[in-house]
């Protein structure tokens, strides 16, 4: 491949520019033809991979001589008390297409300010489109705000003298200097608790969907604070002279160097891209940058994901480097007028201050093994604070020597295993291995899927920091504040016999992401493997291969089979074969959906879980071989209707009358609780023609999230239709519905809802909410055939980029009642009402639903009957009602695009 000649230099001013620009006459329009020419000259220049480091050294060169000529125009060359000085990233001579250009007039005292002549010359910055912060204040104000705010000081530390006298600078800088201000001390720990709070607003991960190539962790403000400490501390203005001081290595330097070019060329690109200044790697953007950077391929998905992953690598290689250095600092720094408190835990290691230190300087290099014993020894000592930034050094340094005859040592697979076993900081342990580029090389097929994203919504972290996203939950288990949240998995995990299983299971359950293929077939691969290479027991190795095969099971059957069903009950128990195995999978998937996406866990996926646990828990109590049928079930939720019904003091009689017209499953799929609210509110209602609409929260006030709304109305053909737009005008997301006639022509539909823009939060309806709920419903339901149309709401921007086919086909069931359809779809705002449309114009008459919302898509199971109750079970009409959905679902999902 031939590669474009390069200018030594990108483009600057010529001679004669510079002359023209710096007169008093020269306009605007000429001022912005300049600027136009010369940054899209500098755009060419990235498109034919020009070093990015020229071209943001190189722009920030340009404008230099931009803001130099202007200055020169309006006069202010002349002034001896005031200076135009670069700040913050401008300060560094780093600058992107459309970063903010950060300048400070500097003014000896308030009295020496021409006023006039820099109100004229900024005025004229905004007038020829530059993006400018900026700031005018004399030297004593500049020192007395550096006092006080440490965003100040750092953008000083910064600066450099544009136009003007330098010695105003000069002045500023020892006022300014350590000796008078931010002590080393106090520097370092307001960086640092800036870094956190920072970190903190994004989850303390740079795994987010649309990460914030800036502010993330491993960004480029952590690089930053690098650099800022140093040029404080060590009054450095490169970062190259730390490998002279002994803080950094060569090799350090050079991988620092690549990640932060990597992520400039993809910030310039951004900006590129967006027209504006843009440090957010949104999806729509992310699509476009993967195809500038390569990745063209037909798999757009795939290519999103490559790009993705090397992003990722990148930032991962800043954190790693940002912990070490400032650990790096604070031992150096902070920590030297300290006397040493040494612990010596044994030949190899003491605990330093707090610190766990190799005592050798080639332990590592002589033992291999002690790269595994540190972190054993880390899960061991509840009283080590972390390690010595020399250790962590030395221990990086000898990865190389982690090959097959390493991974197959029994003394380091016992290793390993007792740090599965680690009493204290797993998760910390984990993390550190895992930066540090340890765990991937003791584990490779680890390693492939560190930084491997899945575009989609609903993966909201890369496969690798999800899967340790995993183990913390799983760990946080034990905490009492969790097991107020997660009571069942609490208790569950502290009844099983081994839970380090649950750790590998948790390990290995992704560890096939990105080869195609299931999954979770292919990693039962790697399981297996792991687990002989480790010497567990034949019993334990099933064990861990069956949670791998299903660690997806659970919460597919919760939320897409009708759980309700004897029969479904019977068929998971069946597979799931005892109480261990379901204590095993339930607390594996608990804490699998709370690492994909937090969100996705609220009270409704809660019960769902619980409901599903519980009752396979009776059904493995009875035994398998005594399946319990419908007709004990059903009995069984009347005969605990009744009880509440005594208790509310209403009259039985009518209650059972009320009973007798209803159909059976309407008992068999509804609880005591359910049914006895039902028949209450059906009793209070009467003689009232109306449409009767009541509404509770889910499993009363203690359980917050979701909100059951019960419907009780003369049948009508149209009314699952007119209730679904109704909720999607009103913002509301159905979750399950499932729907009951009498034999005196009424339907009692029940409805399982959240708030469409806070599925996450607490949804605890207020009187004003459920009158406005039930007057919009009432208007309606009295006169649903005139409501013909599906209400459409905005679709939210991310939804947007994601519009993938529709699917819909039937399923079989263990006992057909009802005709089971699913639907996969984009997630759009008004879907549900359209499918609920469609089988009103369609003769389909719906008895329950399961909706499951997974990110940017729908997976819902309809459980349907023709208008006669009848099951749908002609293949021809079959093809045709999944042809039909499917061609309507799609036009409508582009409609909305």
């Amino acid at each position: 491949m031939d590669f474009p000649a390069f200018p030594d230099a990108p483009p600057l001013l010529s001679n004669e520019e510079k002359h023209e620009l710096s007169q008093a006459d020269c306009s605007i329009p000429r001022y912005k033809a300049i600027i136009e020419e010369k940054t899209n000259a500098y755009n060419d220049l990235f498109h034919s991979l020009y070093p990015i480091e020229k071209l943001v050294k190189g722009l920030s060169a340009f404008f230099d001589e931009v803001l130099q000529a202007a200055w020169k125009a309006k006069g202010l060359d002349v002034e001896k008390h005031v200076s135009l000085v670069a700040v913050g990233g401008y300060g560094r001579s780093e600058l992107h297409p459309k970063s903010d250009i950060d300048l400070l007039i500097l003014i000896e005292n308030e009295t020496s300010a021409p006023k006039d002549k820099l109100e004229a010359f900024i005025t004229f910055l905004w007038d020829i489109n530059l993006d400018i912060g900026h700031s005018v204040r004399s030297l004593d104000e500049c020192t007395d705000i550096a006092k006080q705010d440490i965003t100040i000081i750092t953008n000083l530390i910064e600066s450099r003298t544009l136009s003007g006298p330098e010695s105003l600078l000069g002045k500023l800088q020892v006022n300014i200097d350590t000796d008078k201000m931010w002590d080393g001390r106090s520097f370092y720990e307001a960086k640092l608790q800036e870094q956190k709070q920072r970190h903190g607003k994004y989850q303390n991960t740079a795994y987010n969907l649309e990460p914030n190539l800036k502010e993330c962790p491993g960004g480029l403000r952590d690089m930053q604070v690098i650099d800022w400490v140093a040029k404080r501390h060590l009054h450095t203005h490169r970062l190259s002279a730390l490998i002279d001081k002994e803080f950094l290595s060569e090799d350090e330097y050079i991988q620092i160097k690549g990640a932060v070019s990597h992520l400039w060329r993809i910030r310039w690109a951004l900006h590129m891209i967006a027209g504006r200044k843009e440090d957010r790697l949104l999806f729509d953007h992310q699509r476009t940058l993967a195809k500038l950077f390569g990745f063209d391929d037909d798999d757009l998905k795939r290519n999103v994901e490559r790009f993705m992953q090397g992003y990722y690598q990148s930032v991962a290689a800043i954190q790693q480097l940002n912990d070490l250095l400032l650990q790096h600092f604070e031992e150096s720094f902070l920590s030297s007028d300290e006397k040493d408190n040494i612990e010596v835990i044994n030949d190899r290691f003491q605990i330093a201050n707090g610190q766990l230190e190799a005592r050798s300087s080639s332990l590592f290099q002589d033992n291999p093994s002690c790269m595994l014993e540190l972190y054993v020894l880390f899960g061991e000592h509840e009283n080590i604070r972390g390690i010595r930034a020399n250790t962590m050094r030395q221990l990086r340094d000898s990865l190389d020597l982690i090959d097959d005859d390493f991974r197959n040592n029994k003394v380091n697979t016992d290793l390993f295993l007792d740090i599965i076993a680690s009493r204290y900081r797993l998760t910390s342990i984990l993390r550190s291995m895992k930066h540090l580029g340890l765990l991937g090389r003791y584990l490779p097929e680890f390693g492939a899927i560190i930084g491997q994203m899945q575009h989609d919504l609903f993966h909201i972290y890369t496969v690798d920091a999800h899967t340790l996203q995993l183990i913390e939950n799983l760990r946080r288990l034990w905490l009492a504040e969790f097991k107020q949240k997660f009571p069942i998995s609490a208790q569950a995990i502290r009844h099983v016999p081994k839970v380090e299983l649950l750790y590998i299971a948790g390990l290995y359950h992704d560890i096939a992401k990105g080869r195609g293929g299931d999954h979770s077939e292919l990693g039962c691969v790697d399981a297996q493997l792991f687990c002989e290479r480790h010497g567990l027991s034949k019993r334990d190795t099933e064990l861990v291969i069956w949670l791998v095969r299903n660690h997806l099971f659970m919460s597919v059957t919760a939320q897409r089979k009708d759980i309700s069903d004897p029969e479904v009950i019977w068929e998971f128990a069946s597979y799931v074969k005892d109480q261990e195995h379901l204590d095993y999978l339930f607390i594996l998937t608990v804490a699998d959906i709370n690492a994909t996406n937090p969100t996705m866990w609220n009270s409704w996926r809660a019960s769902l879980m619980r409901q599903l646990y519980l009752e396979t828990k009776r059904a493995l109590r009875r035994g398998l071989d005594s399946p319990i049928d419908a007709e004990t079930i059903s009995d069984e939720h009347k005969q605990r209707a009744l009880e509440f019904i005594i208790e509310r003091n209403v009259d039985i009689a009518e209650a059972e009358a009320i009973w007798d017209t209803i159909e059976e499953e309407y008992f068999i799929r509804s609880n005591g609780d359910e049914i006895a609210w039902n028949t209450e509110a059906i009793i209070r209602h009467r003689p009232s023609d109306k449409p009767l609409i009541a509404i509770t929260p889910l499993g009363g006030r203690n359980f917050s999230g979701a909100s059951k709304i019960f419907i009780y109305t003369p049948i009508s053909e149209h009314l699952f239709a007119v209730t679904a737009a109704i909720f999607e005008q009103l913002g509301l997301t159905i979750l399950d519905a499932k729907i009951s006639h009498t034999s005196d022509n009424y339907t009692l539909d029940s409805f399982v809802v959240m708030d469409s823009n806070e599925a996450d939060k607490n949804l605890y309806l207020d009187k004003q909410r459920i009158d406005l709920i039930k007057d919009t419903l009432m208007e309606q339901l009295e006169n649903p055939s005139s409501y013909g149309s599906v209400v459409q709401r905005h679709t939210p921007r991310i939804l947007k980029i994601f519009n993938s086919p529709s699917t819909a086909h039937f399923v079989s069931q263990p006992e057909e009642v009802w005709s089971a359809l699913e639907v996969t779809a984009p997630d759009r705002p008004g879907l549900l009402a359209l499918i609920g449309q469609f089988f009103m114009n369609h003769n389909i008459m719906l008895h329950k639903a399961k909706i499951a919302t997974l990110g940017e898509r729908v997976e819902d199971t309809f459980y349907i009957t023709d208008d006669q109750g009848e099951l749908i079970s002609d293949p021809q009409r079959m093809d045709s009602i999944c042809n039909l959905l499917k061609e309507k679902i799609d036009r409508f999902s582009q409609a909305t695009d």
